[in-house]
């Protein structure tokens, strides 16, 4: 019986999703989104990188939930280890010279690509999230170079707030100015040139220091964890 419920079930689902797909306008000839996007992208938000025009314009609001998601986990995550009975801790192998050395040396440069890589998310592929991505594996480094420290919590927590509170009220002003959440209210600029895209560098530092700091953190109570339990 459990089996025949099973495939019933299966089936539903099965024909579920065909007939979704069949709804679903495939081919060149029968979809205009795309097209419109490539046509339109660069004129109605100065940003060259259509990607992002569609990411952080055209569905800005879908990216606030995300970043939304990536909050929760995070404070999940946190939440989660903090209820761990905390062990008495061992002291810690320091690394090698050779790899302290180099952390210490690679850490400014990974942060500065990071910042580069959200900062010019408009013109170039990239953007918040992966250049948050990069910012918290320079974090992730001075862990294997320094195993001793930590990152500040205070100060991780003050960036993702401030992030996420720069993204709804940039937001917020479109709804005042221009009647619509997250519109695209500041001069567009001239394409290509860094000052360009209206709101788009905004929030797209806004999300680069936001996903970087919630990463940094994630790492941080990973790392701590790890470093109870050893």
């Amino acid at each position: 019986m459990r089996r025949i419920i099973s495939i019933l079930l299966l089936g539903i689902v099965a024909l579920g999703i065909i007939l979704t797909l069949v709804k679903i306008p495939f081919g060149v000839s029968k979809t205009k989104v795309g097209k419109y996007y490539i046509d339109k992208g660069v004129e109605e938000t100065g940003v060259t990188n259509i990607v992002t025009s569609v990411v952080v314009n055209y569905r800005g609001f879908d990216t606030l939930g995300e970043v939304t998601v990536l909050f929760i986990a995070a404070l999940g995550l946190g939440a989660v280890l903090s209820t761990r009975k905390k062990k008495v801790k061992r002291k810690v192998e320091p690394a090698s010279l050779i790899l302290y050395t180099g952390c210490r040396f690679l850490f400014p440069l990974i942060l500065l690509f990071g910042v580069y890589i959200f900062i010019h998310g408009h013109l170039t592929p990239g953007g918040g999230f992966q250049g948050g991505a990069i910012v918290a594996s320079a974090f992730l480094l001075i862990y294997l170079g320094s195993r001793e420290r930590r990152i500040g919590e205070r100060g991780t927590k003050a960036i993702e707030s401030l992030g996420g509170l720069i993204f709804v009220v940039v937001g917020l002003a479109g709804l005042v100015i221009s009647g619509y959440f997250l519109r695209n209210f500041l001069p567009k600029g001239i394409p290509n040139l860094l000052f360009s895209g209206g709101i788009i560098p905004i929030i797209y530092i806004a999300i680069g220091f936001k996903v970087g700091s919630e990463l940094a953190g994630i790492i941080d109570n990973l790392g701590g964890a790890v470093s109870r339990l050893s």
